[in-house]
């Protein structure tokens, strides 16, 4: 007899794993030893009150000595020989398409503009000794694509797009922890996820796929409306049919090549703002109501969002226990993401903190047709790196300061290992941003009083969150509305918003790409 039973337990009980079966036994009002087989399935905290609790979730089997729990099933096949399908981007979208297609017996090729992962990271790391970056090996670009050293956060709301569990699957078959299986917000780590992003095109590889490294796709072949063949830096030729178009949300001049082939593309809002760092004590303090075992409980995370002047204003991609990273992908401009590694233990706490953007914000630039919040992100980072400190130096400011529209003349030690540089961000940042996130700060810090601190800051700019940029599909087939064969495909085609549901959209092309092979 199959079960499923919620537990609610203290944080010092729920340490007490080996104590499991028991407290089931207890709920159930059975004999422990009649509990065949016991798995947590979900594992939440409810820091709502000051009383906080744990929640878990078990699947129980009762009364059942031989029962066998299902394995996760993975079945590529051997696609060597196979219809080969282009992909451009090696990032979650590209990957999670690659593998779906050797499942469905299709040989996927793709083609990286950045290194692999053991080399991305060495050029990263002569990115900090140099303090400066490189255009085509970076914490964007490259194998495992933005997300892989942005944190390895897999909580999605985009449920409805798919199959979040089958991700999450793939991902735990690939190296990740078991625990992403089950928490409430499953999380790698930015140091575990390199190796389980190898892993992947390690599979992908020995089932017959094929991996293009420092291969940058700079124009597409179209014949008759259909999609004939990509041509490569190197100067040579691809012959292909049908392209997974999955380049991330930072390709800039992808965008631009397909607006030269007069490819429809269109506008879509999008959001941009600041990184907003604290101590991480201070937000466990605020999350866990000053818990006395606060030692048991992991970092805390914060979710805000206000509406202010009737525009979203909100926090996003909080990494508790984590580091702001420079996310440069051009010289002359600063962009700023977050991290967190697996123990999540860095001391500071840091999100981005962002104002929704709309198509009658961008008057000034109108003239740039479909490029308007394209050219207003670049204008924006351009800004930063102008009121920063040179190179990978960031513009900072205390968030008591940008409130109150002075200059902090000092300020706090901080994650970000470039270093920063005290800007006025209030008088630089566009008016209607700097008004709206300073009126969302202090309404949040009218209910948290001690969120906004002396140690509090902001650094400038969060501009990537998601791409000003849609490649309209079809929403059946997920084919390009005028161009046959063209497949646009997760962040940078305006269709995701993170790892899983990039990853996602990567599966629900693939599928479709079989299909139509099929028929």
């Amino acid at each position: 007899m199959l079960k499923q039973i919620d537990i609610t337990l203290s944080p010092v009980d729920a340490q007490k794993t080996d104590n499991y079966t028991e407290y089931a036994s207890k709920i159930l009002k059975i004999s422990k030893n009649r509990i065949s087989y016991i798995k947590l399935v979900k594992h939440s905290i409810d820091a709502r009150q000051r009383d906080i609790k744990v929640q878990l979730r078990f699947v129980i089997v009762i009364d059942e000595p031989n029962y066998k729990p299902e394995k996760i099933i993975f079945e590529p096949k051997n696609v060597t020989n196979s219809k080969e399908v282009a992909i451009i981007g090696a990032g979650p979208a590209g990957l999670f398409a690659a593998l779906r297609l050797i499942e469905l017996r299709l040989k996927p090729i793709i083609f990286e503009r950045g290194q692999d992962i053991h080399q991305r990271k060495r050029d990263i790391a002569t990115m900090y000794k140099n303090n400066k970056i490189n255009i085509n090996s970076n914490y964007c670009y490259g194998e495992g694509g933005a997300g892989t050293f942005s944190d390895g956060k897999l909580y999605t709301r985009s449920s409805k797009r798919g199959n979040v569990n089958r991700i999450l699957e793939l991902f735990y078959l690939h190296g990740a922890n078991e625990n992403i299986l089950y928490e409430a917000h499953p999380h790698i780590g930015s140091d575990k996820l390199p190796k389980v992003i190898e892993n992947i095109r390690n599979r992908i590889i020995e089932h017959g796929g094929i991996f293009h490294f420092n291969t940058q796709v700079v124009d597409i072949i179209i014949v008759n409306g259909k999609i004939n063949g990509l041509k490569l830096n190197n100067g040579s030729i691809f012959k292909t049919t049908n392209l997974v178009l999955s380049s991330g949300h930072s390709a800039k001049d992808v965008y631009k090549m397909l607006a030269s082939k007069n490819i429809l593309l269109a506008a879509k809002d999008f959001a941009m703002g600041v990184r907003i760092e604290n101590p991480q004590e201070i937000i466990n303090k605020i999350q866990y109501h000053n818990y006395s075992k606060i030692e048991l409980l992991p970092a805390a995370i914060y979710n805000i969002v206000q509406h202010v002047n009737g525009k979203g204003v909100y926090s996003f991609c909080m990494c508790p226990g984590g580091v702001i990273i420079p996310a440069s992908t051009s010289d002359n401009e600063i962009v700023v993401n977050g991290m967190s590694a697996s123990k999540r233990n860095s001391g500071f706490a840091n999100a981005g903190f962002v104002c929704e953007i709309k198509n009658e914000d961008l008057t000034e630039f109108k003239k740039f047709g479909v490029f308007a919040g394209l050219e207003f992100q670049s204008h924006l980072e351009q800004l930063a790196f102008n009121n920063g400190g040179g190179g990978l130096i960031a513009p900072a400011q205390r968030i008591i300061d940008f409130i109150k529209k002075k200059k902090s003349y000092d300020l706090p030690k901080s994650s970000y290992i470039p270093g920063i540089s005290s800007s006025e961000i209030h008088n630089w940042l566009p008016k209607f941003m700097s008004e709206n996130i300073s009126k969302a700060l202090q309404m949040y810090g009218q209910r948290e009083k001690d969120f906004i601190n002396e140690n509090a800051i902001m650094i400038g700019v969060e501009s990537r969150t998601s791409s000003p940029i849609r490649i309209p599909r079809n929403r059946e087939t997920f084919e390009h509305v005028e161009i046959n064969g063209l497949y646009p495909c997760g962040e940078g085609a305006g269709y995701a918003g993170g790892i899983v549901s990039s990853a996602i959209d990567g599966m629900n092309v693939a599928e479709s790409i079989a299909k139509k092979i099929k028929d």
